[in-house]
């Protein structure tokens, strides 16, 4: 269970002044996790596992405010991690600190290293200043807006998924270039990891024998699959054959968070009942992806993820969403065609499956990362050296595959939401 201060001034005890007194062990160094949001919290949990067995570090939670933080109280108890009141943990000095959001961070007395929550840098930032136009400010994650305050650097590192993206930040904000370090990228290694296992994923989606898995991904917002409307679930759940395809949905858990997961279960409901396998959010979406046969996404990054798997990709959303042309994710949707409403979706998908050229979508996953199976390594050398640890002398740390996917339930509403 985890704890929460309800007073600014109370401590927990391994904060406390008086720790020798109340301490079991007193570690040698403080970490704190900066969560802002439930996919933000993800990607954080494949740093922090990295320090497990070594007693020296004392790791400690806080929310940090976020426009999508619904559901983070929830992710942080189901942890059971020691939670730091947001209030209490900027007023706490600790030996390093780590995020995948940027909101806040000028306020820890912290040094931060910040790592991306998806695959690259792919969206662009636009600030909306009065009534005025949007203004471009860079990709999300390398732009100036995001990294300098009162014109310094905020994080004291920038973690970075391929060397491109070096180039990229020297445009965007040149101040932070000495900031970046390459190390990889956490969910490529595990798709990677887990394409071995396909036959267990689509066993536990209840995709069996010859059947042809396809997977709708929509990130969030109103540029997303799902942002424009229900057309696209429906039109696969109703064109496509029952006795030959199968159709998952798997959305962005910005989704659930912030509309309610009662609520996107409702809206969703008759589209269940009709044969649709509504992926839950309360597990590893990797799994969902491997087990694809055809995958119909948007901007969002499983679809960039996709892109290794070998199944083919067809874009939905919008087709002008705010991409940065130098990502990865701008060349998908170069090339990658659209679901077209004029056409039948079953001949579209089998149309993408002959036209599919392996070379590009290899291209595409190759910038995804410069330094594939190796975010593990990579990653934990440099947490030891921002904690000014040595690293216990261990076997080198491996990507896992992912743990198998869950599906939503209606049967029994009081049981919980998945199976």
């Amino acid at each position: 269970m985890s704890l929460t201060v309800p007073e600014p001034h109370a401590r927990h005890v391994p904060v406390r002044m008086d720790v020798d007194r109340w301490a079991t062990h007193r570690s040698r160094r403080r970490l704190l996790v900066v969560v802002h949001t439930v996919v933000t919290g993800q990607r954080l949990l494949d740093a922090i596992r990295l320090l497990e067995g070594d007693n020296r570090v004392q790791t400690f939670f806080t929310q940090a405010p976020d426009v999508f933080s619904n559901g983070v109280e929830a992710f942080l108890e189901r942890l059971g991690g020691l939670v730091l009141p947001w209030n209490q943990a900027v007023l706490t000095r600790f030996d390093l600190a780590l995020a995948a959001g940027h909101g806040n961070l000028h306020d820890l007395q912290t040094p931060v290293v910040v790592l991306p929550h998806g695959a690259g840098h792919n969206k662009v930032v636009h600030a909306v200043p009065g009534n005025r136009p949007a203004v471009h400010r860079g990709a999300y994650g390398l732009s100036r807006q995001r990294l300098m305050r009162d014109g310094a650097v905020v994080p004291e590192a920038i973690v970075l998924a391929h060397q491109e993206e070096l180039t990229r930040l020297g445009q965007d904000c040149p101040e932070a270039v000495p900031a970046a370090e390459v190390v990889g990228d956490p969910c490529f290694d595990r798709v990677a990891a887990s394409l071995p296992l396909r036959a267990l994923y689509r066993e536990a989606l209840g995709v069996r024998g010859c059947l042809r898995l396809v997977l709708a991904c929509s990130t969030w917002g109103p540029d997303s699959l799902l942002g424009h409307g229900w057309s696209t679930l429906e039109r696969l759940v109703a064109e496509l054959p029952k006795d030959e395809d199968r159709t998952a949905a798997l959305l962005h858990p910005h989704v659930w968070n912030a509309h309610g997961h009662w609520q996107v279960r409702a809206w969703l409901a008759e589209l269940v009942r009709a044969g649709l396998i509504l992926v839950s959010p309360h597990a590893d979406w990797t799994g969902a992806v491997v087990a694809a046969d055809h995958i119909v996404g948007d901007h969002g990054s499983v679809s960039l993820y996709g892109a290794m798997t070998g199944a083919p990709v067809l874009m939905a959303g919008r087709s002008d969403a705010a991409v940065d042309p130098g990502s990865p994710m701008a060349e998908l949707m170069s090339f990658a065609p659209r679901l077209r409403e004029d056409r039948p979706v079953w001949q579209q998908l089998k149309r993408s499956s002959v036209l599919r050229r392996a070379q590009r979508y290899e291209r595409v996953a190759a910038r995804i990362t410069s330094e594939p199976g190796r975010f593990a390594r990579r990653m934990r050398a440099l947490l030891y050296r921002k904690l000014r640890l040595r690293a216990p002398a261990v076997r080198g740390p491996v990507a896992e595959p992912a743990g198998l996917p869950l599906t939503v339930r209606y049967d029994d509403p009081g049981a919980g939401v998945s199976r």
